[in-house]
């Protein structure tokens, strides 16, 4: 769209130039404060001659209201964390494209449509939140007995209606700073759910992410993620380019309950809090890797889980924990292979884990199978190595599991732990273990159960 320029050199110029009817340009010359929250008209853009000197301050409540087919960019804006910098004011049927482009913000970026709403194109790139607390807004999507609080940078279809729906594009996103995490969930991308309020992505890329949803410990009802992708999205890119931290309790780093084709970690992945796993995955993934570890350090804080849905091919580069109740890999549903490049360990005896929202124990496992989970084949190219006491190091607790490929060895260095329990008939996997350890130990059945105290390998 051809937009006029209109020099903007004082708050007083910007609502002169806000009350115009034509849609312009509006470029920030300088900084301003702002007593009150703008609105940008139908077709209206603001930008920043130089985004290091043209800084927008909102002292009391939102930022920038967004209506239709604007442009933001080339800016530092900067609203206290617990409001929102930059917020869709929903109503029309077609929002048109809104583009945000090359910003430093304080406060959340709330792009949430609600009903009535049918259409929106959204173009995100070159955005850096340095702080936001986003933990009171009520709009959150509830599934599997928990609530999931919002993030720093929210795309929102609150619609449920089945032929609304938000295409989006969102590239080189970065939220908070190393020790100084955003509140609530750091990237937050969910439909209305299910059935109907459709968020098609068709990339994410960020850079660094830290986050910390500040719950309280035993909390079973409530969780964030460092990135979240939400029930009623269809994501055909995610990629992480920056590490992604969480810090708090059940801070989950990556999580799906949507759809996502292609999903790549370049750089670590990694949690601090309890229940905060690395990856967890209750929707439909195609190809997920990463590239680089994941590392989990607190109570319950698990590498992989599969809770629901699938994943067709899974790699990692290793899984590391510490923490009672901390598992490297669980599954719980079928999925299809899963490839570790180099090995799994964990630090960790049993201990309380949030699990669909109910806070139980488990022991820190590095590889477990659980009833009605089901694996086509694993591949782990170094170490399955338990460290806690009364573990399982390579358990398949009722599971199923058709091909196995362990090149390394599967230990158990802690006081009553086994290296593996077998308590499935089904599986095939047996044939292909023997045990190396000192002790010598063959596997032992009894009652469709295989145990052995040692070391193996394949």
């Amino acid at each position: 769209m051809n937009r006029s320029v209109t020099p903007v050199a004082s708050l007083a110029d910007l609502m002169s130039a806000l009350a115009g009817k034509e849609p312009r340009t509006l470029e920030l010359q300088t900084s301003v404060t702002c007593p009150y929250s703008i609105t940008l008209p139908p077709g209206f853009a603001l930008t920043g001659k130089d985004r290091d000197g043209c800084i927008l301050c909102f002292s009391n409540g939102d930022g920038i209201g967004l209506t239709a087919d604007n442009r933001v960019s080339n800016l530092t804006v900067i609203a206290t964390p617990a409001t929102r910098a930059v917020y869709t004011q929903t109503g029309l049927a077609d929002m048109g494209r809104i583009a945000l482009e090359d910003l430093r913000v304080t406060g959340q970026v709330s792009i949430i449509t609600r009903g009535g709403t049918d259409k929106l194109d959204l173009v995100v790139d070159k955005l850096h939140i340095g702080a936001c607390d986003a933990r009171h807004y009520s709009e959150q999507p509830q599934k599997y007995g928990v609530n999931v609080y919002q993030g720093a940078l929210t795309v929102y279809n609150f619609n449920g209606d089945a032929k609304s729906t938000i295409r989006a594009s969102l590239t080189d996103i970065s939220v908070g700073a190393k020790g100084a995490p955003v509140l609530g969930s750091g990237i937050f991308v969910s439909g209305f759910g299910d059935n109907g309020g459709w968020v098609q992505l068709e990339k994410l890329t960020t850079g660094t992410v830290y986050s910390c949803g500040m719950l309280p410990y035993g909390t079973a009802d409530m969780i964030t993620a460092g990135v979240f992708i939400v029930y009623g999205v269809k994501a055909k890119r995610v990629e992480h380019f920056g590490e992604t931290v969480t810090y708090g309790v059940n801070d989950m780093v990556l999580d799906t309950w949507g759809t996502v084709e292609e999903w790549i970690a370049h750089a670590p992945v990694v949690s601090y809090g309890p229940s905060g796993i690395g990856f967890v995955n209750f929707g439909t993934v195609g190809n997920f890797v990463a590239e680089k570890e994941i590392l989990t350090h607190g109570l319950g804080a698990r590498g992989f889980n599969q809770y629901d849905g699938t994943v067709k091919t899974i790699s990692f580069k290793s899984i590391e924990t510490f923490g009672d109740g901390s598992i490297g890999i669980q599954v719980s549903k079928p999925v299809g292979t899963i490839t570790v490049n180099e090995g799994i360990t964990t630090h960790g005896s049993v201990g309380n884990t949030l699990v669909k929202g109910v806070n139980m124990q488990l022991p820190a496992e590095a590889f477990s199978v659980k009833p009605g989970g089901s694996v086509d084949k694993l591949v782990v190219k170094g170490d399955l190595v338990t460290h806690g006491p009364n573990v399982t190091t390579y358990a398949i607790e009722g599971g199923k599991l058709a091909a196995i490929d362990i090149r390394g060895k599967v230990i158990a260095h802690g006081k009553n732990s086994n290296a593996v329990l077998v308590a499935n008939k089904g599986c095939t996997p047996l044939t292909h273990v023997r045990a190396v350890a000192d002790a010598g130990k063959p596997l032992v059945e009894k009652d469709g159960t295989v145990t052995d105290r040692t070391g193996l390998s394949i």
